[in-house]
Parts: C-alpha cells; sequence; structure tokens
C-alpha cells in the first residue's frame, strides 16, 4: 500500500514540475534584436536549361536510326534521328525520273524537227516569191494571163504564212519544254526538300538531355523525340500565386534552396513575368536567371524560391509568435502594450513604434 502511495505522489509531484516548467518558458521574458529582416514571396518551381526545347518532327514515319545519345552535345544543325518513309522515297525517284526526262526533252527531236519545218516553210516562201516576181515580170510585158499572176501571189502569201507559224510552233514548243523542265525540277527540289524532313536536325547548340522514343517506333508531328537544351547555361521557371503576382517585378533579388543541395542557399533575379495566368494551378510562370549559381545543374530540379520584395538592415525585431493580433506585445508585468509593426518574414516581425530594445516582452499564453 506504501509503495502504491508513493507512486502516485511521484506522479503529481512530475506534473506539477512539468506544469511549472511550462509556465516559467511560457512567462521567458526576452527583448527585442537589432537585425536584418526581408519581406518575400514564396515560390515552388524547377530548373530548366536555356532554350531547352523539344524535338518534333514535321512529318510521320518510322525512327530509322538514332545518331546521338543522351549527354551528347551537339550542335545547331547536327543530325539527331533519322526517319524512314517508303512512299516518300518512291515520290522523290519519280521526281527525279520526271526532271530527268524533261531536261532531255529539252535537246530531242522535236525542236528539231520543229526546226526543219521551219526551213522547209521557208524554202517554200522564197520559192513562191520568186514564181511570183517572175509571173509579175511577165504581166508587166502583157505576157500570161491575171488568173495565173494572182495564183502565184495567193501562193507566196500561203507560204509566207506557214513559215510565219512555224516559227510560232517553233518558239511556243521552246517555251513548253522550258517550262516542263523547270517545273520538273522544281518538283524535285520540293521533293527533296520534303525528303530532307525525314533527318532530324538540332535547332540549337546544345545537350540532348532525353530520348523519349526508340528506333522502330512511329513518329508523327504530334509527339515529342527527345529534349534538348542549352549545355551550361539554365533558368529558373517559378509558379507564383495569383495574390502574389502583383507584387513580382524584374531584377527583384530571390533566394534558391535546392534539395540537391541541402542547406545550401543560392542568389537569383526576376528576369521574365509572364502575362497570363494558368487557370488550372491559378499561377503565373516567372522566370529567374542565377546570381551565382551551383557547381552541378540539370534540367527538371526541384526548388523552392523566396522572392524579396522589400528588405530593412539593422532594426528592431521580435518573433513573430510573440504578436497578438499583429498589433499587441505582453510586457514582462503582464500588461499588453501596442506596437506597429513593418516588415514581416516567416519567423519574425520589424517593430517601427512602441517598444525599445530595453523593453522586456513575454510570449502570450493561448
Amino acid at each position: 500500500m506504501n509503495s502504491i502511495t508513493n507512486y502516485f505522489h511521484l506522479c503529481i509531484l512530475s506534473l506539477g514540475a512539468v506544469f511549472f516548467s511550462c509556465k516559467k518558458e511560457a512567462e521567458q521574458a526576452i527583448q527585442p534584436k537589432k537585425e536584418n529582416i526581408s519581406e518575400s514571396v514564396y515560390a515552388s518551381g524547377i530548373i530548366k536549361s536555356q532554350n531547352q526545347y523539344q524535338v518534333f518532327a514535321t512529318v510521320s514515319g518510322l525512327l530509322k536510326e538514332i545518331m546521338v545519345k543522351e549527354g551528347d552535345v551537339v550542335k545547331k544543325g547536327s543530325p539527331l534521328f533519322i526517319l524512314s518513309n517508303e512512299t516518300a522515297r518512291l515520290n522523290t525517284e519519280n521526281a527525279r525520273l520526271a526532271a530527268d526526262f524533261a531536261d532531255f526533252a529539252t535537246k530531242d527531236d522535236r525542236l528539231n524537227e520543229a526546226k526543219i519545218g521551219i526551213e522547209t516553210a521557208r524554202t517554200r516562201m522564197i520559192n513562191d516569191s520568186i514564181l511570183w516576181m517572175r509571173q509579175k515580170a511577165l504581166w508587166d510585158q502583157n505576157i500570161g494571163s491575171k488568173i495565173e499572176l494572182e495564183q502565184r501571189e495567193l501562193a507566196f502569201t500561203t507560204s509566207k504564212s506557214a513559215f510565219l507559224s512555224s516559227i510560232y510552233r517553233y518558239n511556243d514548243l521552246q517555251k513548253q519544254l522550258r517550262f516542263a523542265s523547270q517545273q520538273s525540277k522544281k518538283l524535285l527540289s520540293i521533293s527533296q526538300t520534303m525528303s530532307q524532313d525525314y533527318i532530324i536536325k538540332s535547332q540549337t547548340d546544345g545537350r540532348v538531355y532525353s530520348i523519349i522514343k526508340e528506333e522502330g517506333e512511329i513518329i508523327n508531328p504530334q509527339t515529342a523525340i527527345a529534349i534538348i537544351g542549352n549545355a551550361d547555361d539554365f533558368l529558373l521557371e517559378l509558379q507564383v500565386d495569383e495574390y502574389d503576382i502583383v507584387k513580382i517585378k524584374k531584377g527583384q533579388k530571390t533566394w534558391i534552396s535546392l534539395d540537391s543541395y541541402n542547406g545550401e542557399v543560392f542568389e537569383a533575379e526576376i528576369s521574365n513575368i509572364n502575362p497570363i495566368m494558368n487557370e488550372k494551378s491559378r499561377t503565373f510562370k516567372v522566370e529567374a536567371i542565377f546570381i551565382h549559381k551551383p557547381p552541378v545543374l540539370y534540367p527538371n530540379l526541384t526548388l523552392e524560391a523566396n522572392i524579396v520584395l522589400n528588405e530593412r538592415k539593422d532594426v528592431l525585431t521580435i518573433p513573430r509568435n510573440y504578436l497578438v493580433d499583429d498589433s499587441l506585445v505582453v510586457l514582462a508585468n503582464k500588461e499588453k502594450r501596442k506596437v506597429e509593426i513593418g516588415l514581416k518574414d516567416y519567423q519574425k516581425a520589424e517593430v517601427l513604434a512602441g517598444l525599445s530594445a530595453t523593453d522586456k516582452i513575454i510570449k502570450p499564453s493561448k
């Protein structure tokens, strides 16, 4: 029985000690401290490579060959992927045959035949002209009949028209053949250009960060094949809440923390504000660039950012949990005093008026 009573007394004493300790902690007085404080906006985001983009094909086809590996550094215009499309290849071959034929046609017998026709018509015209002039000379000497003269004149007129028509036909044929040749060459050029679309090239100098497709897969213009971006320069893509976006301006200092660099903070600066809101997340995309960047970075690393709105140096501050309704403090003698508060961060608040560095305050009881 005595042991039970002693155990009960020990419990009472322990509870009393805990209560007294808690009460003492709650009533522990502190003094305002002079230190730096800043007001900031929180944002989450990811690391992106400068000029990062998804690689798309402009045509559909079979992924025949992957010419790069993830991590490779490429130059602008370097071939990345080769697509295969049998129909496109046959179209190019057909266009080449048509161009060769049309080019050959400009030198074939059709033009030579037309030239022979011109010479034949010219000879006939000259002959009819001579006969007409002879007949006219005889008529001037009252030799021959007028009907013969008119027939000779008509024959000359007809042969002259035939000669001129042969020249027109030759010129027209030459134009047709030249047009057909140029058109077929243009179609071949178009077909060859389209065939170049089956060789996908890099649009910028950079690094291949991801290859999404594998050889043998069907590719279409709606499906990304790879992700490429700058090999050395990175930017920070932040998501800022719609309630805070009006406070954000270009050039604002930003402190960045990354899970990959636990405990380290890096300085950045706001470089761009996207003016349209994402309706699903109700956030705005804000970009920043590192002032002092980590030694190693990769795209899509997650980050947390504090965008600095205002800063104060060497000002009087108190912990925020010592405030009552952001306007009152409890002095050591339990008296409440009204204070004027300035900047606030997550832990402390700036005191503009109502307290001095020698005043003592206690944490308000809950």
